[in-house]
């Protein structure tokens, strides 16, 4: 009893630093800005006064806010479609082991270990008006100076960098399908998109979900990539909200910007979850 009461207090020894650096940098800021979202904190004032709801009664008012709410929903519903269906192309293209497929995995797979500022600063060249696609191509488009379309082409860059992450994960989960399966359906006489269809989607549907639910809310927390590709331009129709939360932090409104954080957490509750809950019963009829 002695032995094994010091062997769980050696481990409660190796694990309290951990847990000290875990509480100390993120879980106490993290409780903090639920009670600062509701002061008046900001560069301007020498105290911090509880505020209630004003913040949020702010926002509501707010023109702005309602266009970063906006564009962030379109952006997120464009990544998630764009990067789970890239992800799910390749993935079938590339299911079979092999050292070309192993290849191409990689090289798929590169683009999220850059930089989500180098691959915005990169396409932004890119897609200049006077950038190599339009001198390669012989077009003059306008590729992020459209108030309709460029947080479309933005979103598709964010598909882009991040698809390789969900082309993993959708490997994984066909090389989980028995082959047993797979060769029954051959012997039977389906077809290669019979087989896709009634077989391995169906089976895909845990993949599925863990792809879309998380791509869907990495896309809604989103900065790097649109604040290097058109820093929120042109006029505020690619501003999503992360970027609103930053430019009235960076003018010193604190509290505000803080409750803004709040509200984005809240969307991101209010779209994920019944994601999930839909998905999730898809798993169980599948």
């Amino acid at each position: 009893m002695t032995t094994s009461l010091r062997a769980r207090a050696g481990t409660a020894g190796f694990l309290l630093p951990a847990l000290v650096v875990v509480a100390v940098f993120y879980l106490v800021p993290n409780l903090l800005n639920f009670a600062l979202a509701f002061t008046d904190w900001s560069a301007y004032k020498d105290t911090i006064a509880f505020t209630g709801l004003a913040n949020f009664r702010e926002l509501l008012q707010e023109g702005a806010l309602s266009t970063g709410l906006r564009v962030t929903v379109i952006y997120a519903v464009v990544v998630m479609i764009a990067q789970n269906l890239a992800g799910l192309l390749l993935a079938f293209a590339l299911e079979k082991p092999s050292r070309v497929h192993a290849f191409f995995r990689a090289m798929f797979f590169l683009p999220v270990l850059i930089s989500p500022l180098a691959a915005g600063y990169v396409f932004k060249a890119l897609l200049a008006d006077d950038g190599p696609l339009n001198r390669a191509a012989g077009i003059e488009v306008s590729w992020l100076g459209s108030t309709t379309w460029t947080i479309v082409v933005v979103a598709l860059v964010n598909a882009w960098k991040f698809m390789g992450v969900n082309m993993l994960v959708y490997i994984a989960g066909l090389n989980a399908i028995p082959g047993e399966l797979l060769e029954s359906a051959r012997t039977d006489g389906a077809s290669r998109w019979r087989t896709i269809r009634s077989i391995q989607l169906p089976l895909l549907a845990p993949a599925i979900t863990f792809n879309f639910v998380t791509t869907l809310i990495g896309a809604f927390n989103t900065f790097d990539i649109v604040f290097a590709m058109t820093n929120g331009g042109p006029g505020d129709s690619t501003q999503v909200l992360n970027m609103f939360i930053q430019q009235q932090y960076a003018q010193g409104y604190y509290g505000y910007s803080i409750s803004m954080g709040l509200l984005l957490l809240l969307l991101v509750c209010a779209v994920a979850f019944p994601l999930l809950l839909t998905l999730r019963r898809r798993e169980v009829d599948a």
